[in-house]
């Protein structure tokens, strides 16, 4: 896989997905948008800004105001790949992001993804 191509997709494309993704088993967008600045430390206004200004990934995670502490403790598999195992830092944040949408739309309650 190309790292760099990944890194270059636009937030603002796959955000729609996500929310899709988590509409579809009766989560809302305010869920999504909790879980995703949990991780990256965005408040809703910087959520908002990165999409309207259509931010590559590397941009999305590279400006992110702090990754939440906890972050490491999202372990699994994602697209059968286990995330404790990926060794590029932004391929491995690209993929905690993925696991907790997974999470959310599977129904985990809040205070498990969020690592409480």
């Amino acid at each position: 896989m190309d790292l760099q191509k990944v890194f270059k997709i636009s937030f603002a494309s796959i955000y729609p997905h996500y929310i899709n993704k988590v509409e579809r088993k009766g989560r809302t967008k305010q869920e999504l948008d909790e879980v995703i600045c949990w991780l990256t430390g965005y408040s809703a206004q910087g959520l908002a800004k990165q999409i309207k200004a259509g931010s590559d990934l590397e941009t999305f995670f590279r400006e992110a105001p702090a990754l939440h502490k906890n972050a490491s403790k999202i372990t699994g598999t994602i697209c059968g790949v286990r995330i404790e195992e990926i060794e590029d830092p932004l391929m491995k944040k690209i993929r905690y992001m993925d696991k907790l949408v997974d999470e959310l739309a599977k129904g985990r309650p809040m205070e498990k993804i969020q690592r409480k």
